[in-house]
């Protein structure tokens, strides 16, 4: 092995000596299975049971399958000269047998080392979207947690949360995850109450990725929450979580929408964050720009939207009154003549207001 294996090669001490027992394990259970080959099961577990179960985590199974064949290989070289030349033939005969069922006994290790790491990636996964759903410690730091489950991407991550589709949780837990593999994502999945929620990252567009994972929720409105860093992923889920209460407000709204198109529904619905927001995305800049500006905004917003009479109201031309209002346009980014962009601006007017009252 330390000829021929590059990877045993580099093992730690520790790690070697436990491929060493194995390898001696088998040999023995080998010879008590010439011994006794009705107790094949017995026998072949006994060699995988030598080792720790840490060692299913250390070397892989593609690692344990050259393993075992290097051994068997070895096995062929020598048991013969050991056996003798009139059961030679019965040797390596049950040694092929024996190797098949060596190959069946570590397929079963690792299969239950995957199966008790899928629970526990589970249970992990579960408790990092509750934390993140209720805006608390997860214990860890949440790269941490990340780490744990598996989480390669860097960077930003983004969250998307809508109805749950009309199916076992865990069904749509197996979906999900499905789509988000296919996407390329690392993504955590939990269903939370009637909520399905994803946060995921390792995407070049999230917002391109969101729209691609509206399929797996079920009919309602499935909302998109803002870009940010991993550290920011409780402020991202609950501002999406946020939006999805407030988004039968706007029963035109797009599927998925934004939470941040959604920020004038939110205000209204009591989210602190998303009034903050307004008035620090939309109020202040129109502020800072100048009463004139604000003026004509509000001004134009209630005339009903008529630039005739804003102007007249305002002893200025229509074309200043248009003039003003596309400069309103490009300094928050919502245009008064479109009808979600003076609902944003009017709240945000509102809420800026009574902010400089409190």
């Amino acid at each position: 092995m330390d000829e021929e294996l590059a990877w045993f090669r580099e093992l730690p001490a520790d790690q070697r000596s436990w491929v060493t027992l194995v390898a001696q394990a088998g040999v023995q259970s080998y010879v008590d299975w010439l011994r006794s080959p009705d107790d094949v099961l017995r026998l072949t577990g006994e060699v995988f049971a030598a080792a720790p179960q840490a060692m299913a985590r250390s070397v892989t199974l593609q690692q344990t399958v050259e393993l075992v064949r290097l051994t068997i290989e070895v096995a062929e070289q020598n048991l013969p000269s050991l056996a003798g030349a009139a059961e030679a033939d019965v040797v390596l005969e049950e040694l092929l047998r024996f190797s098949r069922e060596i190959a069946f006994a570590a397929a079963r290790v690792y299969a239950m080392a995957a199966e008790a790491r899928g629970a526990w990636d589970d249970r992990l996964e579960a408790l990092v979207i509750d934390s993140l759903v209720r805006g608390s410690g997860v214990g860890d730091p949440l790269p941490s947690q990340l780490a744990a489950l598996g989480w390669n991407a860097t960077g930003a991550v983004a969250a998307v949360v809508g109805p749950a589709p009309d199916k076992p949780a865990a069904e749509a837990l197996i979906e999900a995850h499905a789509v988000t593999r296919r996407l390329g994502l690392d993504a955590m999945v939990g269903v939370h109450g009637a909520r399905l929620v994803i946060v995921f990252g390792g995407a070049t567009d999230p917002v391109a990725a969101a729209h691609s994972l509206v399929s797996v929720f079920g009919d309602g409105p499935v909302v998109i929450g803002p870009v940010a860093d991993v550290a920011e992923a409780s402020a991202v889920t609950r501002a999406a979580l946020s939006g999805l209460r407030a988004a039968p407000a706007w029963p035109g709204a797009p599927r998925p929408v934004s939470a941040e198109a959604l920020l004038p529904e939110r205000a209204l619905a009591g989210d602190t964050e998303a009034r903050d927001e307004l008035i620090k995305t939309v109020y202040d800049p129109l502020v800072m720009a100048g009463d004139v500006i604000v003026e004509t905004v509000s001004t134009f917003l209630d005339s009903g939207g008529s630039l005739d009479v804003t102007a007249k109201l305002l002893f200025v031309h229509a074309n200043t009154v248009k003039n003003r209002l596309r400069r309103a346009s490009e300094i928050c980014g919502q245009a008064p003549t479109e009808a979600r962009g003076a609902l944003t601006l009017r709240i945000a007017l509102i809420m800026g207001r009574l902010g400089e009252l409190s």
